[in-house]
Parts: structure tokens; sequence; C-alpha cells
């Protein structure tokens, strides 16, 4: 609590500036460069939330190296490419820990990654920090060394929506729905908790599948749910099927007065290339941080971030990233060790500030806060709800494709 304390009032900077003292006491023996492996998808179906990954990793160690290092050590950051492949980010982080001897290890993007990874981290007995990693099958294994750098376990993170709609008077709400979500870990298990939810209180549904990882034409289902009407679809996604799904929406001229997708609109960097700018208006997703959130440090990050890439938008990925190495460092500060044993150790204790927010675990890694509802508006990306925190209100239904 005395490093959240800290670092909410001071920012990131200050936050730093502990690890740089944390240096000092340790005497003048720091110099040795410190090694810290990761694996991301540079190629593959994830290259590019993997490149933004990449980004903010790279920013953190540029900004922890200007403030010193981790107890004086230069930190250096050891990436290997994992295609995409659940087999070689296995092959990766062995290779990473066993023949690199990297001192630490951040994770890889997806849960589809991050879940096999995590169990050749345990082994070795490494602190697993990863930013991209939320889903069922990462906390199904219940590792002690496993820390989430989101607000809230992607299974709960379109909960934010369905509040949302359960929120609006009767006469409002949808009363028909469809779910056609992704084969993917991260995906489905995202749509089927929303349908349970908005089941409960009434809402019908009239559609749902799951179909195969390897779809790249969404029209033939599209074209099934479309025929039915549903007022509200619901989409478990990644990237590019939700780009999929509503370019064949914008053909079949459907346009659903709600529509949710979990990944693909909360990317505000790539996401009206992919649809069209003219066609983003009124979709909603559920997202962890934006670029005026009051996190502790997070004006320093945007600042630092387009110092360094430029400015523009920012996606949501770099910044869990970098909060994967900002809780490092406060761990480190902390404890006054590179030890993984006892960075684990701590990390199970008390909150820590970061740009995603002041995040806590439970002893499986997964963290104890909530996401937040985000929407398209006059070709912007704004966080809507919870009210506490919205930038603008929430509207519906969705304009027309091609309508503001």
């Amino acid at each position: 609590m005395k490093l959240a304390r800290i670092a909410l009032a001071i920012g990131l900077v200050a936050a730093l500036s502990t690890a740089a003292a944390s240096s000092a006491a340790q005497g003048s023996r720091a110099s040795s460069t410190l090694k810290i492996g990761i694996s991301l998808s540079l190629s593959g179906d994830f290259s590019d939330s993997g490149k933004a990954a990449m980004r903010g990793y790279n920013l953190w160690r540029d900004v922890v190296n200007a403030h010193g290092g981790l107890l004086g050590h230069p930190v250096k950051l050891k990436i290997l490419d994992d295609t995409s492949s659940p087999t070689q980010v296995v092959s990766n982080y062995q290779n990473l820990i066993t023949k690199d001897k990297v001192a630490f290890v951040f994770g890889p993007f997806s849960t589809l990654l991050t879940a096999p990874a995590a169990t050749v981290a345990n082994r070795y007995h490494y602190a697993f920090i990863e930013p991209a990693g939320g889903g069922p099958a990462v906390f199904g294994e219940k590792l002690h060394n496993v820390f989430f750098t989101q607000p809230a376990p992607i299974i709960d993170s379109a909960d934010v929506f369905a509040h949302y709609i359960l929120s609006l008077p009767k006469s409002l709400r949808p009363k028909t729905a469809a779910y056609p979500s992704l084969d993917d870990p991260f995906a489905s298990p995202i749509a089927d908790r929303v349908r349970t939810l908005l089941e409960k209180k009434g809402i019908r549904t009239v559609y749902k599948t799951i179909y195969p990882a390897e779809t790249t034409d969404l029209a033939p289902i599209v074209s099934k749910y479309a025929a039915m009407k549903p007022d509200l679809v619901v989409g478990g996604t990644q990237n590019n099927d939700a780009y999929a799904q509503i370019k064949a929406m914008i053909q079949l001229r459907f346009s659903p007065k709600f529509l949710f997708f979990s990944n693909g609109p909360n990317d505000p960097a790539e996401f009206p290339s992919k649809v069209g700018p003219q066609n983003v208006n009124g979709i909603f997703s559920s997202g962890d941080w934006f670029p005026q959130s009051k996190a502790p440090g997070n004006k320093a990050f945007v600042a630092a971030y387009a110092k360094k890439y430029g400015k523009g938008p920012i996606d949501p990925t770099s910044p869990e990233a970098f909060a994967a190495g900002q809780v490092l460092q406060l761990a480190v500060a902390k404890t006054h060790s590179l030890d993984n044993g006892k960075i684990i150790t701590a990390l199970h204790k008390g909150s820590w500030p970061t740009v995603e927010g002041v995040l806590r675990w439970n002893s499986i890694g997964e963290p104890q806060g909530s996401d937040l509802l985000v929407e398209w508006v006059h070709g912007k990306l704004y966080p809507v709800y919870p009210k506490k925190i919205a930038l603008h209100a929430p509207f519906a239904p969705k304009p027309p494709w091609g309508k503001g």
C-alpha cells in the first residue's frame, strides 16, 4: 500500500526513482546486464498485437534504464518470435530459461499462447507477469506464479456490457440476441457468459454458434443470424473475424440495434482502417485502458509513447505490456531482490499501481477489478460505462452502416 500511495501521488517517475534508490542502497555492485526473456507473435495470426506488445515492453525497458535499471542493472530484453504457435511458444520459453539463463520472463500475447507458456515458467519457478492471457485456460491451471496485468479476467470482461444492457429501461432493451463466436479460449467464453447473464433477464437467444478458428469467410454465418433479425449481436471474437463479420453485415445491409464484439473494435489504431471509418459508430467492445485514464503513471506513459513512436492511436496491448514491466519493477524495489520466489510472494500481497490501474490478484493470478465499456462515437472510441469513468454517454440504436 505504501508503493500504491507513492505512485498514486507522484506518478510513474517516482515509482521508477524508487527502483533507482533501491539500487543505490545495494552499493556499487550493480552494472551487469539483466536479461528478461519474452516470446511474442511477430508473425502469424497474432502478429499485429504481438508487435504492439513489443512496443510496450521496449518502452518500459527504455524508461526503467533511464532511471537506473533494476537494482542498478541495465535491462536487456531478449524477444523471440513464436509465429503465433502454441508449440513454438513452449520451445521459446524453455530455451530462454534453460539456455539463455534469463533472470525473468514476461508473457506473450493471447490466452492460446499464455496458457502453455505459463506452465513452462512455473516448472522452473519463474514469476510469469503477463499482459494478454486472461482466459479460463490460463487460470484453470491454478498456477501460483501467474499475474495478469489487466483489471479483470477475460471471461468477465464483457460483464460491463451486460450490466449496461440491463441498466436500460425494459422498453429499450433488446428482446432477441445472436451469439456468433470464434473457437478460441479467449473469445467464446466471453460470449457464453454474456448470453447466460442476459438470458436470465429474459433476452431470448435466437442464434448461437462457435465457428472454427480457420474460418475466413464469415458471410454464411452472418447470413444465418441476419435472417433472424436479432436486436443484439454479441460476438466472442479476435480481431480478424470481427472485421470479417462486420464486412459481411455491411454487404448484407444488416445493422442490429446493439453490436458488441469482444475484440477488434477495442483497437483504436487498427479498427477504422479495417472496416471503414464511416462504419464504426455505435459499435461496442470492452477495454482495460484508454489514453485519458487517470491510472498511476498513465500521463507519463502516453507522453513517453508519443516521443518514441509518434503521436496517434495506441493499441491497448502496448500499455498492457508496459504494465507488466511496471509490476516487476515495483516488486523488485519492494523486495530489494532479483529472486523470482521473493517476487512471486510479494505480488500475492497488497496492491500495485500501474497504467492499467491499481492491480491485485488472487492465488492463481486472476485480477480482482473490472473492465470498462467502450463505444465508437463520431469516429472516436470512448469509455462510456460505468458512468464514473465515462467520457461520453453510450447511445443506441447503432446507426445504419455509413452513418454516424
